[in-house]
């Protein structure tokens, strides 16, 4: 018999999941329903048509409901709305150029996504205000740009698409100010990551205020922060995060999950047997943390609708879940992430150790080397790697894509430090920054050379018993700027200068991004030192974490 599947949702898994069940079966009958116009666009490309990086819109339309029937004989009802689902009767009830109907199924996809948030604030209906998540959207906005010639833009939120419509924005020749109510932008990612991307956003022009939330939108395009500052804004784009569509699951009684998505098994089967969804309105399991969590991004949402397809047509295919990896171009930067933040490794309740390194992407002496911020999350207890988060001007994404695969192997920091990657000197050194990464934590673990965060330094300076903080940089480093109170000892001095060194204190050593510092601790550690660490990252970390007294020489 043919099987009717259904498919609602024409984006990202919705049309992956009709690709995939038609090459899966030569005679499902198979119907894509889309609310908007549009099907099997590229959503992610839509900030850079506006940057003008991409200038042909066509190039963001992927596929037409007649280029779907053509190729894949999958018939794509745009403009059609899902407003009931009949699970007794196997029937929605839909809304579309021709009025309303049911149409019945055999199994059925639910991809409808998420939709943006609006927050509720005055003004946020001015004809100025934006949000940006589908092709009308953009439409909406690049027509606005070209007849208003708006000098002023306020982006409200500085996560992904925040960060990539601000620099749009300034390379429309935009005046633009991101406003993040967090105390960092970027905040899915550790402050120090933040903390270089608004410094990126900043070399650019870009205005960042954070810690400060938006109060009202004014007729006079004008912003008001809630903290009473007014902000220029001939233009408003909200970008503050997005909830998952369930209108539709919620009448329907689908079982909802303890993240607030559609629940769904390890088949993206729903609560009803026939009923199967992919994407953003779905929660799935977190592969290191082993939570139910969402995780809004294009490529899970993919290969999601790729498996909900195969198990609609009665296939057996399994997901086990997705690492959150994600990355962001920032101007002329890179940020990247994959599995747990620090932050977010703490408050799942592990024990937590930390590696930070601050290396060139290739070797130093090839010309064009750049300097790459590095960090790995680790459990202190197994040495399973937790998660990393790269900073750079070049090779970033490299490095993320390893330990997203390392992190999906389960492997340890032991494992990583083992990895056999390429290297020549215009792409990598001999041990490459993931490697020298995991040595680093290695050291931590074992006690060859204990680590403390910038962060954690901070908190010991704030207690009653203080350690003693040793700079072994150069002098010239040190005249530029230092902690108040550091002992100042070149790390080649250190092991003929020991009597400066006072016994039975702690000491934590740091030099500008840790090696020097990690040479100073194994020769204290060598003459009988014993309370010793070193500040992971060094003082660039320090710099990127604040709030430390400092003093020039």
């Amino acid at each position: 018999m043919t099987t009717r599947l259904l498919i609602i949702g024409g984006v990202a898994g919705g049309a992956t999941a009709a690709a995939r069940a038609r090459r899966l079966s030569g005679t499902a009958e198979i119907t894509v329903l889309e609310r908007g116009p549009y099907v099997s666009y590229a959503n992610c490309g839509l900030p850079y048509f506006i940057s003008r990086d991409i200038e042909k819109r066509s190039a963001l339309l992927l596929q037409t409901p007649e280029g779907f029937d053509a190729r894949y004989r999958v018939k794509v009802e745009v403009r059609t709305e899902a407003l009931e689902i009949d699970r007794k009767g196997k029937r929605v009830r839909a809304l579309g150029p021709a009025g309303e109907r049911w149409i019945p199924y055999d199994k059925l996809i639910l991809a409808q996504g998420g939709n943006p948030i609006m927050p509720p604030l005055p003004g946020a209906d001015e004809p100025q205000v934006f949000k940006l998540w589908t092709v009308p959207d953009m439409d909406r906005l690049d027509r606005f740009i070209e007849a208003e010639k708006p000098k002023h833009a306020v982006v409200v939120g500085g996560g992904f698409i925040g960060l990539e419509m601000a620099e749009a924005f300034r390379s429309r020749g935009l005046e633009t100010t991101v406003v993040e109510l967090l105390p960092t932008v970027m905040g899915v990612m550790d402050r120090e990551f933040g903390v270089q991307v608004a410094n990126e956003l900043s070399a650019h022009g870009v205005q960042v205020v954070t810690g400060v939330g938006v109060k009202a939108v004014g007729a006079d395009r004008t912003v008001e922060l809630t903290d009473g500052r007014t902000l220029p804004a001939d233009l408003v784009l909200f970008s503050v995060g997005v909830r998952p569509e369930l209108t539709l699951v919620k009448s329907a009684g689908l079982l909802l999950g303890p993240a607030g998505g559609l629940l769904v098994d390890e088949r993206l089967q729903t609560s009803d047997p026939d009923i199967f969804a992919a994407g953003d309105m779905v929660e799935v399991l977190h592969r290191v943390s082993g939570k139910k969590i969402r995780i809004p991004l294009a490529g899970p949402a993919n290969r999601q609708g790729r498996i909900a397809a195969t198990n609609a047509l009665g296939g057996s295919m399994t997901y086990g879940g997705a690492s959150g990896t994600s990355v962001v171009k920032v101007f002329e930067a890179t940020a990247a992430a994959t599995g747990l933040t620090e932050r977010s490794a703490r408050q799942a309740g592990f024990e937590v150790g930390v590696a930070v390194i601050h290396k060139d992407h290739h070797a130093g002496y090839y010309p064009g080397a750049r300097e790459l911020t590095l960090k790995l999350v680790y459990e202190r207890r197994t040495g399973r790697l937790l998660g990393a988060q790269a900073f750079g001007h070049a090779g970033v994404e490299k490095r993320i894509d390893v330990l997203a695969t390392a992190l999906h192997g389960r492997m340890t920091v032991h494992d990583v430090a083992e990895l056999d990657l390429a290297y020549a000197p215009p792409y990598s050194s001999a041990n490459d920054p993931a490697n020298l990464a995991a040595f680093i934590a290695e050291n931590d673990l074992s006690g060859f050379a204990p680590l403390v965060t910038a962060a954690q330094l901070k908190a010991e300076l704030a207690t009653p018993t203080p350690p003693l903080v040793l700079d072994v940089r150069t002098l010239g480093e040190w005249s530029t700027g230092h902690l108040k109170g550091a002992l100042h000892l070149p790390v080649d001095d250190v092991h003929f200068e020991l009597a400066q060194v006072p016994r039975g204190r702690r000491i934590v050593s740091y030099c500008r991004s840790g090696f020097r510092a990690h040479l100073a601790l194994r020769t204290l550690k060598e003459n009988g030192y014993t309370d010793l660490a070193n500040v992971t990252g060094g003082w660039v970390s320090i710099g990127l974490e604040g709030g430390f007294d400092m003093e020039d020489a």
